[in-house]
């Protein structure tokens, strides 16, 4: 479980860095800065968490399946930037609202990175007993302005496509997608198994499936028509 979720922080912050080469110097800087800042001004809540108490967060099934909720809809926001962005490349002229909604979008740095820099800030303040606690944070927090820039431009001189770029970040919020479902189940099953076959149900869903595929032939047929006519 533990491993799921690191995996899923490493992504988030994959996300997070990729997101930002669409952006320009001067707004990563904007973002680097809230950032940094976030770290640094939260050491006074990071010293009261505790290791066990992090551990009894993974196991909580309500705070879990709370967490995929902002997942999700995080995922949602990411991959909808991704088809605006390949619609308004491929497209040409596109409206106004589309447009609106994609830089909309291309702004949304994500909220997933936040809860990721804190858990990041408790990890290292554990890491460092007898060390300052505003000196472990706002060393994190030189290093997060530093490296957000950095690994912005890195990704933009590895990956020079932008298409490539996009659709890297597609593919990733979906991996995300699949991991926040698997470590928000925890090993639990939404719905009990049965071992008897509801026929009706099944044929009913034989019916529904044949008769749609008779109208989208019909369909199709009829638009082949007044295209030849």
């Amino acid at each position: 479980m533990e491993t799921v979720v690191f995996v899923l922080m490493i992504l988030v912050c994959f996300n997070f860095m990729l997101k930002q080469t669409y952006r320009k110097l001067r707004s990563v800087l904007v973002i680097s800065v809230i950032c940094a800042l976030f770290v640094g001004l939260m050491w006074p809540y990071a010293i009261e968490q505790s290791k066990t108490q992090v551990a009894d967060w993974l196991a909580n099934p309500a705070l879990m399946l709370d967490t995929s909720v902002v997942l999700s809809v995080e995922v949602v926001l990411q991959m909808t930037f991704c088809m605006l962005a390949a619609h308004i490349q491929s497209a040409g002229p596109v409206k106004k609202r589309v447009l609106w909604a994609y830089k909309a979008l291309r702004w949304f740095p994500g909220i997933l990175v936040f809860p990721v820099l804190f858990c990041g800030l408790v990890a290292l303040i554990f890491s460092f007993p007898g060390v300052s606690f505003s000196l472990i944070a706002w060393s994190m927090a030189a290093a997060v302005f530093i490296l957000i820039p950095a690994g912005s431009f890195l990704l933009r001189w590895l990956l020079p496509e932008k298409e490539l770029r996009l659709e890297l970040l597609f593919l990733a919020n979906a991996l995300i997608a699949i991991l926040g479902i698997i470590a928000t189940v925890n090993g639990r099953t939404a719905v009990k198994g049965i071992d008897e076959i509801d026929w009706g149900a099944l044929a009913g869903l034989t019916i529904l499936l044949v008769a749609g595929a008779l109208v989208g032939m019909i369909l199709r047929k009829v638009k082949l028509k007044r295209q030849t006519n």
